[in-house]
């Protein structure tokens, strides 16, 4: 169904794989369970490849890095790892470290429906992930209004159009960031009651003025990223520091010892951004 839910999360990184969350699918569609206790000392890996429209994609970064015990808001960079990313065709694209914990690929080439493999040599452990690069459908236009608040003074909307393919399932995932929010904003939504047809989506928030730039990320992802961002969606807008739901699992498995996996989910991803100049 369409989930009409935004979240507010309170750190970029736990709502992206950096810090806190993961799901392992065993198949397609599997059954995944909550463990309120995040692991010790886990190995995180957030790897997104963005490519956004009108770009040549080549660059792209992936990071490293270690939860730390509950409690302990601190992470580890994860340094002297191998990080590379192949395709279907063979190609090898290999990211080096430039940073403590950031590796970086300056000669990706993305191509839309082609499927990668992620392979991360770390900390004397190997690991591994399959992902395809999801498509996105443009964005339209944006309309901008003022609507009631009624607790309060009417705020500014933001609602931007876009056209869902038709006869296919497809999936989105957008976030707004500006200088008035502390935080991303996210919002989930997929094409169940509208494929084929035009969606809307909608952002207000009580601080956005005339002048203020809110910048739009639209992204196409996977179902299986879909259903994994739901569930971290759903674990962390109350509060994303009282329980971080640590055991949900990622599709970055490890080949060693697959109690042991890493936390994260390597998502490939088209995507359109608009910097919107509120009026």
């Amino acid at each position: 169904m369409n989930w009409l839910k935004k979240y507010n999360v309170v750190n970029k990184a736990v709502l992206l794989m950096s810090v806190l969350f993961v799901l392992v699918f065993t198949s397609c569609e599997d059954v995944v369970t909550v463990d309120l206790d995040a692991p010790d000392n886990k190995i995180v890996v957030d790897a997104e490849i963005v490519w956004k429209k009108g770009t040549s994609g080549n660059e792209q970064v992936i990071k490293i890095s270690k939860i730390a015990p509950y409690y302990n808001t601190s992470t580890t960079k994860v340094s002297g790892a191998a990080v590379r990313v192949e395709n279907s065709n063979g190609d090898v694209f290999t990211f080096s470290e430039v940073e403590a914990g950031s590796y970086v690929c300056t000669n990706f080439v993305p191509v839309l429906g082609m499927d990668y493999k992620l392979f991360v040599e770390a900390e004397g452990q190997s690991f591994t992930a399959n992902e395809k690069l999801t498509s996105v459908t443009p964005i339209d236009r944006i309309e901008q209004n003022i609507v009631p608040d009624f607790g309060g003074e009417d705020v500014i909307e933001l609602t931007y159009y876009f056209k869902d393919p038709a006869n296919e399932e497809n999936f989105y995932l957008a976030d707004y960031q500006s200088d008035f929010l502390l935080f991303p904003e996210y919002d989930l939504t997929d094409d169940f009651f509208y494929n084929g047809n035009e969606i809307n989506r909608k952002f207000s928030h009580e601080d956005m003025k005339a002048g203020s730039i809110v910048n739009l990320l639209h992204r196409g992802i996977s179902k299986n990223f879909y259903n994994y961002m739901k569930l971290i969606l759903e674990a962390s807008s109350s509060n994303p520091f009282s329980v971080p739901p640590g055991n949900i699992r990622g599709n970055i498995i490890n080949v060693n010892d697959a109690g042991n996996f890493a936390l994260g989910y390597f998502r490939l991803c088209e995507a359109e951004g608009i910097a919107y100049d509120v009026k």
